[in-house]
C-alpha cells in the first residue's frame, strides 16, 4: 500500500518534469504528505498536461458519504476495472501523482522501523492514480484522488507485498490519454501494457515520519537505529 509519500522539488521542477505550464497556487515541497491532504495531481486537459489540486482519497462522485474517501487512498491495479468505487474513473479519469518517494514500514524484532523508498536516480516519478469530483451537499465541488497499488519490485519484496504503482515515464503519456470506455478484455489489455518501474532502493528514516504533524527536511535525512 502508500500511506505516506514525498514531493520535495520547487515549482519549476514540477512544471518541467510533467510539462504543465501553469503553476498551482499554494504549492510547496512536502516531506510527510499523508492521506486527506492537498496535493498537486496531472491530468489531461483535451491533450495538455495540466495540475489540479486535489484531495487524497477518492470519493466516488456518486457517493452519499464524503468518509468513504478515508478508505479509499489506494486502489488495488488488478481489480480497477471492475470495483464499482474505481470502474468509472479507470475509464475516464486516469492521473498522475508527482513524488520523489514513499515511506514503508518494516518490523526488526520490536522495532517497527520506517523506511523512504525512492528511485536509484533520486528523480521525481509519478504514480498512477484515478480521480473524481464529488459535491457536498452545499452543491462543493471537491476534487479527490487515489493511489494504485502493485506488486512489488524484486529491490523492495522483503518489506511489503505491495507497492505504489509507480508509471514508467514513457508510459506516462498513454496512461493519461488513452480514455475511451474499454471491454473487459480491452482493459486487461491496457492494464498489461502498464509496467511499474523496479530501479528502486529504501533507506531508514527517523520514526518523525510516524505523525503527520511533522513535515520537515530532516525527516529525510538517513537514520541509524540501535537495533
Amino acid at each position: 500500500m502508500c500511506g505516506r509519500f514525498t514531493l520535495t522539488v520547487d515549482q519549476d521542477e514540477l512544471s518541467e518534469r510533467f510539462g504543465c505550464p501553469i503553476i498551482v497556487p499554494d504549492y510547496r515541497p512536502r516531506y510527510n504528505v499523508a492521506p486527506s491532504q492537498i496535493m498537486p495531481v496531472v491530468v489531461d486537459d483535451q491533450g495538455q498536461n495540466c495540475l489540479k489540486m486535489m484531495k487524497w482519497g477518492m470519493i466516488p462522485h456518486w457517493s452519499k458519504d464524503g468518509s468513504i474517501g478515508n478508505k479509499l487512498i489506494n486502489a488495488r491495479m488488478e481489480t480497477i476495472a471492475e470495483k464499482p468505487a474505481f470502474r468509472d474513473s479507470f475509464q475516464r479519469r486516469r492521473c498522475l501523482i508527482p513524488a520523489d518517494g514513499y515511506y514503508e514500514w518494516m518490523r526488526f524484532g520490536k522495532t517497527k522501523q520506517p523506511l523512504r523508498i525512492v528511485m536509484k536516480s533520486r528523480e521525481i516519478f509519478g504514480f498512477a492514480g484515478l480521480w473524481d469530483i464529488w459535491n457536498d451537499e452545499k452543491g462543493q465541488a471537491l476534487w479527490t484522488f487515489t493511489i494504485l497499488t502493485t506488486e512489488p519490485a524484486e529491490s523492495i519484496r522483503s518489506i511489503h507485498n505491495r507497492m505504489p504503482l509507480i508509471i514508467r515515464r514513457e508510459d506516462e503519456k498513454y496512461w493519461l490519454r488513452e480514455t475511451k470506455k474499454m471491454t473487459p478484455a480491452e482493459a486487461s489489455t491496457f492494464l498489461g501494457i502498464i509496467k511499474p518501474v523496479d530501479d528502486l532502493e529504501a533507506y531508514p528514516v527517523s520514526s518523525l515520519v510516524n505523525s503527520p504533524a511533522n513535515d520537515e527536511p530532516r525527516i529525510l535525512q538517513h537514520f541509524v537505529y540501535d537495533l
